[in-house]
């Protein structure tokens, strides 16, 4: 769920279907989502301009944006399970997972500040906490950090394997989130590169991760099954912006038939070794499978 502070929605052009929601908007979509039988939302903060620093502190304000919201869905529909991102990006005037300084990411800088907005989020009752960031030891520094505020039911969903992929620009468009100089291939993966995937999925187990994330998702389904096959914990794939926005883009040409494809691609996941899929789809998938009696 995307999400702002203004009172209306707002249409993402790159993101066709897809809303900046506004707070009543956010519960109504909820609401009827949990109704089509989902019950996991991830909340994707737009910040306004004046909130955002190189530290990026708005991130942990516990009366921000994104604090706001989890406790109006929790208050209203406790059965919903809650996940944040952690990630500076949309709190940066930098545009960066992390805190710059001359031009380099700070990556312990960065874990202080990671670890501030993931209890942050956890106080405000957030289930899941989704470190999406890339940096060097950050779950294991997460978790001693929740661990030491008593929030060890708050679990871990570690972006393990997010590559550096031309697949987040209508993402970005939707936070207003672009790197403000650069790119982000010194802090995520390399894609030409699996192996690496294998390497960062043993260090986010032994750090404590819960669930590990492979973004984005169908170009690279060769690294959920590699993961799947290494690791004991649940695989998350995430079926990114750019591949949602193709889907639609093909399917407004009438190139494409929108349920068949779309289901089709999810159950390519699950195929792939999946266990967890995230997708702006969620809500019209639901509802198609319903429609079609298949739960």
């Amino acid at each position: 769920l995307f999400i702002h502070e203004e009172d209306h929605d707002t249409e993402i052009p790159s993101m066709p279907g897809c809303m900046r929601h506004s707070a009543e908007s956010m519960m109504n979509e909820v609401g009827e989502s949990l109704e089509l039988g989902v019950r996991a939302f991830v909340l994707f903060p737009k910040v306004d301009d004046d909130l955002k620093t190189n530290l990026a502190c708005e991130a942990y304000n516990p009366e921000g944006i994104v604090h706001r919201s989890i406790r109006m869905i929790k208050e209203k529909y406790p059965e919903a399970i809650v996940c944040t991102d952690v990630a500076l990006d949309p709190y940066s005037d930098q545009g960066h997972d992390g805190v710059v300084e001359n031009g380099v990411i700070l990556n312990d800088v960065t874990v202080n500040q990671l670890c501030k907005q993931a209890v942050s989020q956890a106080r405000a009752g957030a289930d899941i906490v989704a470190p999406s960031d890339m940096q060097d030891g950050r779950v294991k520094a997460i978790r001693d950090a929740l661990d030491s505020e008593g929030l060890t039911n708050v679990s871990i969903l570690s972006y393990t394997a997010k590559y550096a992929s031309a697949y987040y620009g209508p993402f970005r468009d939707a936070l207003d989130s672009h790197p403000g100089f650069g790119d982000k291939k010194t802090y995520q993966q390399d894609p030409a590169n699996g192996r690496e995937a294998l390497i960062e999925a043993a260090l986010d187990a032994e750090e404590g991760a819960d669930m590990l994330m492979v973004k984005p998702g169908m170009p690279y389904l060769d690294i959920i099954r590699r993961l799947k096959d290494a690791s004991d914990l649940p695989i998350a794939a995430y079926h990114v912006s750019g591949e949602y926005s193709m889907l639609k883009a093909a399917v407004e040409k009438g190139w494409l038939d929108e349920k068949d494809v779309v289901l089709e691609t999810l159950t390519c996941f699950k195929r792939a070794g999946a266990d967890i899929i995230l997708t702006y789809y969620a809500k019209q998938a639901a509802k198609w499978m319903k429609e079609d009696g298949l739960y």
